[in-house]
Formats: structure tokens, sequence, C-alpha cells
């Protein structure tokens, strides 16, 4: 006779209830799951390039293997890795940048999770973009600090209202978050945007965490980052990586640069947290930023001719508008005109159409009439899911 068992009630830390998700990859489950069952669904709900690794990238990673890069290394990343990081992200942003203030994280998201647990404490104010990519919301109330939200809005041709960041500053504002180009509505903010904003924050006695992750995606002008304006290097932590750029999402490789002192207790952070970044994809990292570029400028190129047929092809379909993206791989079409919510309409797609998009509700409660679509996929895929999309509309 078998004695009976069961589990003790799980109790968690209170500061689990008030995480979040990121709700890209439970639609991609929810997809896959009807792929299993005999679904053909056409995948443009995840933020990834759909392009392999570039060759010599691939190469210099498995060179590493093979010679043994397969061993802990600095919390704080490889110093060679560190210093190409040092002189790249320097060039492309006309400053100064010190390997010390360089900090090597398994991905992008370390970088906001040790910068908020670093600087934010509880009450403590941090503006942040809604809609916005998720993990910042989530982080900020994890730690119990207090989430104020600021607009990308359509009639801005998702721009900021600058005034209404400064408006939001008060003297237990911590941390200001800027996305540019900006998950999920593709806006990219002008750069005499940034710099009235660098006006207003420069002697203010706080910090700015600027996503710059898909900064090389970016369609005309240049990229600007809020650290070429006086005041603001020294009080700014620039996230960025590898994975959109250089299509290395799997490697697990991005990076933030901050003043030394900031990067040493984040390195900290890390020792406690995951101890170090993998060796090898270091190693990848550095021939990736020393290496051709082509693969970066190619891909961009791609995406500039995808982003044309998306939008064009989303105007066209009753109940949908567009506006056309500055940056990064995303559609963000308002859907108000269909008379349905953002998650009904993301959930019938899906279920209905064989397409898989995001409500735009997933980036936070201001995107409450839009979707995301990614359009890192192939032209021929893309125009298959705005016939289905077309098609399914027409049915409802």
């Amino acid at each position: 006779m078998t004695a009976a068992t069961s589990l003790q009630e799980l109790r968690l830390a209170e500061c689990m209830s008030r995480l979040g998700t990121e709700s890209a990859f439970e639609v991609l489950v929810r997809a896959r799951a009807l792929e299993a069952a005999g679904r053909e669904v056409i995948h443009l709900e995840i933020g990834e390039p759909d392009f392999p690794t570039a060759p010599h990238i691939v190469e210099a990673g498995a060179e590493a293997l093979r010679n043994g890069w397969t061993h802990y290394g600095p919390s704080a990343g490889l110093p060679e890795l560190r210093a190409a990081v040092a002189e790249d992200a320097g060039r492309r942003r006309g400053i100064s940048i010190d390997p010390s203030e360089v900090v090597i994280t398994p991905g992008g998201k370390p970088v906001m999770f040790f910068a908020i647990l670093a600087l934010v404490d509880r009450d403590d104010e941090v503006i942040y973009p809604n809609p916005g990519f998720p993990i910042y919301e989530s982080m900020i109330n994890f730690v119990g600090g207090r989430a104020v939200p600021y607009g990308f809005r359509e009639q801005y041709d998702f721009d900021v209202d600058v005034g209404e960041i400064v408006d939001k500053l008060t003297d237990r504002t911590r941390l200001v978050i800027l996305n540019s180009p900006h998950n999920p509505t593709g806006g990219v903010i002008p750069r005499a945007s940034v710099a009235e904003l660098a006006r207003a924050l420069a002697e203010r006695d706080l910090f700015v965490l600027s996503d710059e992750i898909y900064s090389r995606l970016v369609y005309e002008g240049a990229h600007t980052s809020i650290t070429q304006f006086p005041g603001m290097k020294d009080r700014t932590i620039i996230l960025d990586g590898f994975s959109k750029t250089y299509a290395m999402t799997g490697w697990r490789l991005g990076y933030g640069i901050m003043r030394a002192d900031l990067a040493q207790k984040v390195a900290q952070l890390q020792t406690n947290a995951t101890s170090c970044t993998a060796s090898f994809t270091q190693i990848a990292g550095v021939a990736a930023l020393r290496g051709d570029q082509s693969c970066v400028d190619n891909m961009r190129e791609e995406f500039r001719r995808r982003r044309k047929v998306i939008v064009e092809g989303l105007n066209a379909i009753p109940g949908f508008h567009c506006r056309q993206p500055h940056g990064a791989f995303y559609a963000f079409p308002g859907i108000t005109g269909t008379g349905r919510a953002s998650k009904l309409l993301a959930d019938t797609l899906l279920n209905e159409a064989g397409v898989a998009a995001l409500s735009g509700t997933a980036f936070g409660a201001w995107g409450e009439g839009y979707l995301r679509f990614s359009f890192a996929n192939s032209v021929e895929n893309l125009q298959k899911a705005l016939d289905r999309i077309r098609d399914c509309m027409k049915n409802l």
C-alpha cells in the first residue's frame, strides 16, 4: 500500500506577485502548439532576425570552443571584448568610452535588470515608455519602485513628447528609461528631441537607461544617443548587444556602458546572478565587432524592403492603418477601425488565420488599439500573412 502524498502549498516571496512577463514567448508557445497539431503558422510575433549568424562569427565561436574558451571568465567580461565594445560603441556615437565602463552580459535584459536593482529603492520613481518593452515595467514593480509611464504616440509619428517626460519629473525620480529605435512602434526619437531632453536632465540627480539595442537598424538618418550631449554620458547607462544587430539572439550576448564605479557594482550583481557570460560567445563577439560589417548592412536593407511590403499591405486592409516605422523591425498598426480589442483580434488572427502577432497591450495598457507585427520574416511569408489577415477580416 502506498502512502498518499500531496505537494506542500507553494509560498512565494511577495515580490513575485509584481513580476510580469514577455508575451511574445507566450504567444510563441501557443503558435508552436498549433503547429504540433498540424496547422501552418506564420510567425510575426517574436522579435528576432530570421537571418543566420554570419559565417565569420560562427567560425570564431567554433574556433574559440576548439581552443578551450570553455571556462569561467571575469564577471565584467573578457578584456578583449570590453575593449572591442568600447572602441566600436565610442566610434559610432562619437564619445570616449574606456573598457572599465563596459560590462558584458548574457543578453541585453540583464543590463536593465541589474541597473534597476542597483539604482531603484522602494517608492523611487522610474519614468518609462508605455507602450514599451514589458520588462521595464515588470522590473520597476518587482523592486518596489513606482512606474511612471510616458507615451510614444501615433499623433507624434511615434516620437516622444519631451514636455510630457519633463512634467513627470519629481524629487523621487531616480531613473528615466529611453528606447530608440522603439519597440513596439518602430519610432525613432529625433536628434532635436533628444537634445531637448538632455538639457532638461543634465543637472538632475538621476540616471538614464538608454536602450539602444536597435541602434544599427535605423532607416532614415543616423542614430542619436543621449550620451552625445553635454553632461549626459556619466549619468547614462547604454544598453546594447549583438542579438538584433548580428542575428545572434541565441548566443546570449549583450553589454552595458556606464560610469566605471557603477560598472563595478553591476559586475558584482552579475557575480551573484550568473557568474559571467560564456567565454566562447564573447570571442565570437570580438569577431562580430571587428570583422566584416556587410552582414549588418545587408540585413538592414532587406528589412527596409520588407517594411515597405508590410506597411503598404496593412494599410490596404479595411480597419487597419499603419505608419511607417523609422527603426527596428516592427510595424504597429492601429486597429480601432475593426471595432475589436487588441487582444481579441490578435487571438483571432492566430487561431483563425494562422498569423501570430502581439496585442498592443502586451507592451502596456497604452498599447490598446494596436497590434505589433515583426517583419523579421521573408517577403513571401509577409505577403501570405497579409492575404490571410485580409481574408480573416472579411469573415468576421
